[in-house]
């Protein structure tokens, strides 16, 4: 049997491939809900995600995953706002971008030349320079983007984005990750912007049909895995903690789908991976306040980004509901919003709302949830590559012990669905 330590979609991913394999397999995951990142709330209509999700066409294994499971996605154009001093500004259609005051018509070029991968430097344009993300590894973000770009572009166009991804650490952040965020990108149409999908019904629909392809008896929730043992240099069980008491479950192999600091405490293996938190709320309300889906703030705001999600799937779909995400990465534990509770939190961004928006009506509020995680995302800093927890820890740890976390390969330049899938499919593979 194969023990997979993780119910998100890693997890959930890797048993799947496993069975497919012909191996037995079953998920040990320590809390109540599964799905990690992907679970959600109800809603007068469709279940939405706490924290927001959608698609490019790039992702192929999430979307061949959906096809197998009998999973529809859909296709629907995004759009794209700045909301500075006071006012929104459309940055979808060529004629909107080149209408945005704080960029001059030279940085509008050079932005655009690298968000299609064209180096211009030198007056030659050069099709073959950001081909290889590693080539960037080690270059700092804001040195790269003054060399590719220009400064406008960089203070009034990536700077605020780099601030809401990853405010005090964006200095260390590398321009392959920048760089790996322009070739993740969903289609784009001259005339109607960004293509992104979104599974219909919700991923919720998603998570749904792949635990009933891996099987309900072969999941076990609020099970923590606290005990790896592997003292004659390859795994053979697995301690397992429930409300029912602690059992000892033998297994063939052991794949780590969790966090690394799971992993290191299951095995001693140190991952030096800086992550960042996220505090995000999913607000309800009677009023629709844009007319855009992803608003990027350069604004005083207590959240970093706000989603009006029903501009990107229609209202109708939760029972009329108007949905939005608001949202803030989180670097340091002691910081003010991670310290505040949810009440707290809910009345702060409320006002921020009402600060942003005059027209927007408190009396219009249905309802407001948080959820938060200490760690939903990387810090993808220079050297970053250096610190990748490899899938076979056969040399690390001891044979037959598997990781398929967020700090593996396939969860670089950039965290994704797509990428846990990558991952949890990558240790299957390797079992043989």
């Amino acid at each position: 049997m194969i023990g997979v330590v993780g119910g998100g979609i890693a997890g959930l991913a890797a048993a799947y491939r496993l069975q497919q394999r012909g191996h037995e397999v079953e998920v040990f995951e320590a809390s109540e809900q599964l799905g990690g990142l992907a679970a959600t709330y109800e809603t007068a209509g469709d279940p939405v995600e706490q924290y927001y999700h959608h698609l490019s066409k790039s992702e192929g294994t999430i979307l061949e995953l959906a096809a197998e499971l009998g999973v529809d996605v859909e296709w629907r154009y995004k759009s794209d706002a700045f909301y500075v001093d006071g006012r929104i500004y459309p940055m979808d259609k060529p004629w909107e971008i080149l209408a945005y005051p704080y960029l001059s018509l030279y940085d509008t070029f050079r932005l655009g030349m690298l968000v299609s991968e064209i180096d211009v430097r030198g007056g030659r344009p050069r099709f073959d320079t950001y081909d290889d993300l590693e080539d960037f590894e080690d270059v700092p973000i804001r040195e790269f983007l003054l060399e590719h770009t220009t400064r406008g572009v960089y203070e009034y166009f990536w700077e605020p984005l780099l601030d809401a991804k990853f405010g005090s650490r964006k200095a260390d952040v590398s321009a392959a990750w920048l760089l790996g965020r322009v070739k993740f990108r969903g289609e784009r149409d001259l005339l109607r912007g960004e293509q992104l999908g979104y599974v219909e019904g919700g991923f919720g629909r998603l998570l749904e049909a792949l635990i009933e392809a891996v099987g309900r008896e072969n999941i076990t929730t609020g099970a923590r895995v606290t005990e790896l043992d592997a003292s004659d240099g390859a795994v053979d069980s697995l301690t397992v903690e429930t409300d029912d008491g602690t059992a000892t479950r033998d297994v063939d192999a052991a794949i780590v789908a969790a966090m690394p600091n799971v992993l290191e405490d299951l095995t001693g293996y140190p991952c030096k991976i800086d992550f960042q938190g996220t505090v995000c709320g999913v607000l309800s309300l009677e009023q629709s306040l844009t007319d855009t889906y992803w608003l990027n703030l350069i604004d005083d705001a207590p959240f970093g980004v706000l989603i009006e999600h029903t501009n990107f799937i229609p209202e109708q779909r939760y029972g009329g509901e108007h949905l939005y995400y608001l949202a803030s990465y989180v670097q340091e534990y002691d910081e003010q919003l991670w310290q505040l509770d949810d009440d707290e939190v809910e009345q702060l961004w409320l006002d921020g709302v009402a600060d942003l928006f005059p027209h927007f009506d408190r009396e219009s509020v249905n309802w407001m949830k948080i959820a938060r995680n200490p760690r939903t995302a990387p810090v993808y800093e220079r050297g970053y590559l250096d610190m990748v927890v490899p899938y076979d820890l056969s040399e690390e740890v001891a044979e037959d012990v598997y990781y398929a976390g967020m700090a593996s390969r396939a969860q670089y330049p950039e965290r994704s669905l797509d990428g846990a899938i990558e991952a949890g499919y990558a240790c299957a593979n390797l079992i043989e």
